[in-house]
């Protein structure tokens, strides 16, 4: 868990205080306390990591949802250190396209992520979504600690058990070893570049349909 600092400083008026700045009384009249107050907000985080399909996609809708504070692509899961989004490509390195979610548990759940995790892309597809062929592009996700794993392989179990998909679910659910931050370009990719065709075509149907069917719980 991580802890983010918020804080500023409020002058305030008072009469007593034990860390206060004394003002010389002028003929007899008392003239008060004058301080300078700092309040610290903590706020605790918590972090998830999601592979489902291409990064540009799941990033594009975690960070419209409330409670998030960041979205990072990245990669994760496989054999090579320090991969190259090239090397990505090929196949070969054993990673996924993940994204890392840092959010705060007080106004999103990980179960609500979960949520949407399964809604955003088909986790009944075998190393691909839709044309996006590759075990880099697999339905996976990185559990952080026991509590994750054991929300993932229930939530999993149910949607299994209410057949909510015709074929079986094929997610994995591994713990999480190594993330590697993918290059900056990747970074907010449907935002910056909406008229990319990759975006037009898959990108933004599916980020309309989140924001649709996720109206309230969005930023």
């Amino acid at each position: 868990m991580n802890l983010k600092l918020i804080q500023f400083r409020i002058p305030i008026l008072l009469l007593t205080y034990s860390l206060w700045k004394y003002k010389k009384p002028s003929k007899g009249r008392f003239s008060g306390f004058v301080i300078n107050f700092k309040i610290q907000f903590i706020i605790m985080t918590k972090e998830a990591t999601f592979g489902a399909g291409c990064f540009w996609c799941i990033e594009a809708c975690y960070k419209d949802l409330a409670g998030i504070i960041d979205v990072m692509p990245g990669y994760s899961g496989g054999h090579t250190d320090n991969p190259t989004y090239k090397e990505i490509c090929t196949g070969t390195t054993g990673h996924a396209e993940v994204a890392r979610v840092i959010y705060d548990p007080a106004v999103v759940s990980f179960e609500e992520l979960l949520e949407v995790f399964w809604f955003v892309h088909d986790p009944t597809q075998l190393n691909r979504q839709g044309n996006d062929i590759g075990t880099q592009y697999r339905s996976v996700i990185f559990y952080h600690d026991e509590e994750q794993r054991q929300l993932s392989e229930a939530y999993k179990a149910r949607l299994t058990a209410e057949q909510v998909w015709d074929r079986p679910i094929v997610t994995e659910i591994v713990p999480l070893q190594r993330f590697y931050p993918a290059e900056d370009y990747h970074k907010d990719y449907f935002e910056l570049n909406p008229g990319n065709a990759y975006c037009q075509a898959v990108v933004r149907p599916k980020v309309e349909k989140f924001r649709k069917v996720f109206e309230q719980r969005l930023k």
